[in-house]
């Protein structure tokens, strides 16, 4: 008996001692992870869609529509940019856009990384790791620094392109990302913007055309030929980039789920309607639909289905196109022709214009069951008038910042190469290399 109440007190003492462990654990250890793994997966898939829209999709797209003489030039802004932003985006880009809750800029709390671990989730997406956030991020940054240079291809020194997309990276695009994004004072206006309309597309689009002004036409401008030197590339690079704003649009759902269909879905046809409406237009006005109309169409359509496509119904995504397309080509041809500024591929009339009228007809259809908002269309008009705050202030700061941040970069190189060096193209006088 003694030694069976032995053996019964040191189990009762052992058990007393697993329940003081039992109770003990759960306020010791870590909280539970939230990530899941299927909307990490997708994730990264987005990632590397939005990282092929900038090389070698818009490389390509680019390089296709300059002269033969300037097209590795041309692809070289586009791989610059790639290297540059990548690396100030991890050393301070990200921190200051997307931590910390500052009405103008964020925080340095995770300049280089710091404190980001494994586990590490941002509040806004809270079931990938933050690291794959931040990389998602990354790639934004990048397509909208290489944006720019489609207004000043064919004729700005390289050097002064990567000063300038430096400094445009610090001061014009971490702030809008920051203010739209990362909880700002237009996020508390509530402005909208699901993908890019003003963060991407209309703050390049007003920087480029404020680029092209300042460094002039180029050399031959509307004397000379200055056709593309291979559709061919242009079109492969569309393509790159129809496939890849899949994941530009659909990846900001931040996750696997029906939001990401329904973004995907408005995106495809918004591009196919901006397709057919830009060649329709030339064939009823030049009797034949050129290829290049029909791709620039694609991209005005997508460009300016950006910042609603997570808000709006496919069929929004139908009519947004259509208009993109009309719109757009208004601005490429007649507005172009009528103030005769060189804006070399087009990008304030097909992205500046795309994203500012995408995001007022964000304010105009956006449907409260898709995007949790409600636009004109369903009693809101506010929302238009948020829409338009924030187009005003986008168009301002990134029209007068890189103003003056190209003003700031000719005190140090010259913004444009030479007469000489133009006439005989920027791959060998920038670069000391010529396609054959």
């Amino acid at each position: 008996m003694g030694t069976c109440a032995s053996r019964c007190l040191r189990a009762s003492a052992a058990l007393a001692a697993a329940g003081a462990i039992a109770f003990a654990t759960p306020a010791l250890a870590a909280a539970p992870s939230t990530i899941e793994p299927a909307d990490t997966a997708w994730m990264i898939v987005a990632t590397a869609l939005v990282l092929m829209m900038t090389i070698p999709g818009l490389a390509l797209f680019y390089s296709g529509m300059v002269r033969k003489k300037n097209v590795l030039a041309t692809m070289a802004q586009s791989l610059a940019a790639v290297m540059l932003i990548s690396i100030l985006w991890v050393a301070f880009g990200y921190s200051l856009a997307f931590v910390g809750d500052g009405t103008w800029i964020g925080s340095l709390d995770r300049a280089f990384l710091a404190g980001m671990g494994m586990d590490s989730v941002h509040p806004g997406a809270k079931t990938i790791p933050e690291a794959l956030f931040m990389l998602y991020q990354m790639t934004f940054a990048i397509i909208t620094v290489a944006l720019v240079a489609g207004s000043v291809a064919d004729r700005m020194r390289f050097s002064a392109y990567l000063l300038f997309g430096i400094a445009w990276f610090i001061f014009v695009y971490v702030p809008l990302a920051h203010w739209i994004w990362g909880g700002g004072f237009l996020a508390q206006a509530g402005v909208v913007d699901f993908a890019g309309g003003l963060v991407v597309h209309l703050s390049a689009g007003t920087g480029g055309l404020v680029a092209a002004l300042v460094m002039g036409r180029r050399q031959g401008y509307g004397s000379e030929n200055l056709s593309p030197f291979d559709l061919s590339l242009a079109v492969v690079g569309t393509g790159l980039l129809w496939v890849g704003w899949f994941g530009f649009n659909g990846g900001s759902a931040l996750g696997a789920n029906a939001h990401a269909v329904m973004a995907i879905l408005t995106t495809h046809l918004a591009a196919c309607a901006g397709a057919i409406t830009w060649g329709a237009l030339e064939w009823s006005t030049r009797r034949k639909p050129s290829v290049l109309g029909m791709i620039s169409g694609a991209v005005a359509g997508l460009g300016t289905i950006t910042p609603a496509s997570g808000f709006v119904a496919p069929w929004h995504g139908l009519v947004i196109g259509a208009l993109a397309g009309i719109i757009c080509y208004w601005a490429c041809t007649s507005l172009k022709h009528r103030f005769n500024y060189d804006d070399s591929l087009d990008v304030f009339g097909v992205h500046g214009v795309g994203g500012l009228t995408g995001t007022l007809l964000a304010g105009v259809f956006a449907t409260a069951a898709i995007g949790g908002t409600s636009g004109l269309i369903e009693g809101n008009p506010k929302q238009l008038v948020a829409q338009l705050y924030g187009v005003a202030v986008t168009l301002v700061w990134s029209g007068g910042v890189t103003w003056g941040l190209l003003k700031l970069v000719s005190a140090f190189v010259p913004l444009r190469v030479s007469r000489e060096h133009e006439l005989e193209g920027l791959d060998i006088s920038q670069h000391g290399e010529a396609l054959q």
